[in-house]
């Protein structure tokens, strides 16, 4: 291919990719219009693992979706049109990568898989517009501050799983 016709392909992509960007959106894609606002209560931790923090940590990440959103309205309960009730099931730490060297092998990797079920209630119709289950993980070097780079993997799968939650919501996937 010469110079010439790659840059008018180019220039076609580009010209494609920007037309199909500014088109495609999720926003409001599947919330019904007499849908308004969404209370958030305190996610449940049924998970049995005791981490700390991990209810409030998950329930500030999911009310920071929706409000970066701002397809919905978030609320208490007694004042919205809907509700986001989750339960975290379990949350699982498993290895996720080995590494072999001249000690023997070890485990280089771990993998943190948060499950959680969420009813999503409109108030309004009074019914469950679905009841679905969502999981996601985030991985952590084993080494170094365990703590804290476990703590930060149990952060990203949080926030994917808030990620998953809202576009549940607002664009039925």
């Amino acid at each position: 291919m010469n110079t010439k016709a790659a840059i008018k392909l180019l220039f076609l992509v580009l010209i494609l990719l920007t037309f199909w960007r500014c088109s495609y959106t999720f926003t409001g894609a599947s919330v019904p219009d007499h849908l308004s606002s969404i209370a958030i209560p305190l996610v449940e931790d049924r998970s049995g693992s005791a981490e700390p923090e991990l209810q409030q940590t998950f329930t500030d990440f999911l009310e920071q979706k929706f409000l970066d959103d701002n397809t919905l309205q978030v609320r208490d309960k007694q004042n919205s049109d809907a509700v986001i009730e989750c339960s975290i099931t379990s949350l699982v730490d498993a290895p996720a990568a080995v590494s072999g060297s001249d000690l023997g092998e070890g485990i280089s990797s771990r993998k943190i898989t948060i499950n959680v079920k969420v009813v999503y209630r409109d108030f309004v119709l009074r019914k469950t517009v679905w009841d679905r289950n969502f999981s996601n993980y985030g991985e952590y070097v084993n080494e170094g501050d365990i703590q804290t780079v476990r703590r930060e993997a149990i952060e990203v799968a949080a926030e994917k799983l808030a990620e998953d939650i809202l576009l549940a919501v607002v664009s039925n996937w």
